[in-house]
């Protein structure tokens, strides 16, 4: 029988909860802001050159990732992820307040905005893989891949509140009260780093007492990275999947030009992948353990992101529009999560950071590159066939991978995992010091810890 409060097991555990709750309002922020910097670049560059100009958002972006990756993450391989990340996120909010500033004096240049992003973009850098490592050491092992989910629900509930909430803020007053909501919400997440306490010590072996910021250690990453033809396969997956069918950068075009909708429906569209990824999200909360044939449900929900994104580039009608979108949201979700669990279980902790330098190459440099791909191929040959055209790049990509990599396509849970359904602490009393439920207190004790062979998440 189901056990519904093991849906919600991960956020029994203080410091992960605080972190949850903050990552919330900053990810709203963020998303806020994402859709304003689009709006407010179509505003400032003439007619004929809007699709380069928005692609040229995504070039911007991907540069300081490919420049950072390996080095942020042998970073949070080696310093202290907690101030790391209160570092990144009050720098975040800082390039913020710039933007917020320079949209509040009429700005009348898109390069300005250009600049900012790739500054933000190089702070992102440091602060995804901090990030991803920092939170499963916040939880038992056994309650990672439930963290996973929430983290993944978490995250879509900010991507429609944000560009929707951004949309009806620029209707109503303009893109610099946008930007200046985003640099409130990173206080969230300082506040939650500031609040946690007995976070569990970094056990620190023979071979990660020799770490440190170096390319030996950055070597190391990508090494392990491409030994593990998992890991390997879902990144190559994530990057020609999105490369191909990024056509976010091309809403404005959408919204203005084609269904012509206004900042309102330019918001409502920009949320409905992150809409439908929420209520998918919210499905595989109890779903995701359940899976048995995670590598075909991987490549599936791939083909339908590609699929979805044809329709999309096809459809003429606002509610089918929304809809296309929606379905590339429930779709990614699906990929998302078992891409997440195969990355994060398959990964020592000493690794994590490293680990996620190289896939921010991937799944950050996939979509960014493809928003340059998409508004190339615009500005020549028009919005529609863009998206048409990447979205059929999208199921050729997957059904190559799909056929080079067989033990993707057999990739399932293991018969041995098990599906978690031991007692949990209950939930804690409303804040009293000393009396929280935290990831190192009140761990429930594991029935059977299956041994774990190279085919298993």
């Amino acid at each position: 029988m189901f056990d519904s409060s093991a849906s919600f097991v991960a956020l029994r555990h203080r410091n992960f909860r605080l972190i949850w709750i903050g990552l919330l309002v900053s990810f709203s922020g963020s998303m806020m802001q994402n859709a304003a910097l689009l709006w407010h670049v179509s505003l400032l560059v003439s007619p004929a050159r809007k699709g380069l100009a928005l692609g040229l958002v995504g070039l911007v972006r991907v540069v300081p990732v490919v420049v950072f990756s390996l080095l942020s993450g042998v970073v949070a391989d080696v310093w202290d992820r907690r101030r790391l990340m209160l570092f990144t996120q009050t720098a975040a909010a800082l390039n913020a307040l710039v933007l917020a500033t320079l949209a509040f004096r009429g700005l009348s240049i898109a390069w300005p905005l250009y600049a900012l992003a790739a500054l933000g973009s190089a702070v992102g850098a440091f602060d995804l893989p901090a990030r991803n490592a920092l939170v499963p050491t916040l939880v038992p092992r056994e309650h990672l891949p439930n963290a996973i989910s929430l983290n993944t629900i978490m995250f879509q509930t900010a991507s429609v509140v944000g560009p929707a909430a951004a949309g009806l803020m620029i209707a109503a007053t303009s893109v610099g009260w946008v930007y200046f909501a985003n640099a409130i919400s990173f206080g969230f997440v300082i506040a939650a780093l500031l609040m946690m306490r007995d976070l569990p010590v970094r056990e620190r072996g023979a071979a990660a007492a020799s770490d440190d910021i170096s390319l030996h250690a950055a070597l190391e990453g990508l090494r392990f990275v491409f030994r593990s033809p998992l890991i390997r396969s879902t990144m190559l997956l994530d990057f020609f999947a999105t490369f191909f069918s990024s056509a976010t950068a091309l809403l404005p075009i959408f919204a203005q030009d084609i269904l012509q909708v206004g900042a309102e429906g330019y918001g409502w569209l920009y949320a409905a992948p992150a809409a439908g990824a929420l209520v998918m999200s919210a499905a595989m909360i109890p779903l995701t353990e359940q899976i048995e044939r995670r590598g075909l449900t991987l490549l599936w929900a791939v083909g339908g992101f590609g699929l979805a994104t044809v329709v999309f580039g096809l459809s003429r009608s606002f509610w089918l529009t929304f809809f296309c979108l929606a379905m590339t949201g429930a779709t990614d979700s699906i990929s998302m999560i078992i891409r997440n669990i195969v990355r994060q279980l398959e990964t020592p902790d000493r690794l994590r950071g490293r680990m996620t330098g190289v896939n921010m190459v991937f799944f950050m440099g996939g979509p960014q590159l493809g928003e340059l791909e998409a508004g190339a191929v615009a500005n020549w040959f028009g919005a529609p066939f863009s998206v048409v055209s990447g979205g059929v790049g999208c199921l050729l990509a997957t059904a190559w991978i799909a056929l080079a990599t067989p033990m993707l396509r057999h990739y399932r849970r293991t018969p041995a995992e098990p599906i978690i359904v031991q007692p949990v602490p209950p939930l804690p009393a409303p804040a009293i010091e000393g009396h929280e439920t935290d990831s190192t207190a009140a761990a429930p004790i594991a029935v059977h810890r299956p041994h774990r062979s190279s085919h298993s998440p």
